[in-house]
């Protein structure tokens, strides 16, 4: 039972460290303009939070008070220029 253990831990181990191939270049290049929208998605999650978090503030603002911080809005996502080669 043990050596049968051992077999197939071997075989199993050998398939886990096998190498993936690179992927295409089109393959590439989907994979950046996702990770690009995920940076962007990231940047408006971060401006809405910035947002509701100064009209909080500003309805528990006492007098004389300084102002929250000014929200920078991240704009429309613009996708990445391909990269030359």
């Amino acid at each position: 039972m043990k050596k049968l253990t051992v077999l197939l831990m071997t075989l199993v181990s050998g398939v886990a460290l096998a190498k993936l191939p690179a992927p295409s270049p089109e393959a590439a290049a989907a994979a950046d303009l996702a990770k690009a929208r995920s940076a962007h998605g990231d940047k408006v999650g971060g401006y809405k939070l910035c947002l509701s978090q100064n009209e909080v503030a500003n309805k528990f603002k006492k007098a004389g008070a300084a102002a929250p911080a000014a929200c920078a809005n991240p704009g429309p996502f613009v996708a990445p220029a391909p990269a030359a080669k």
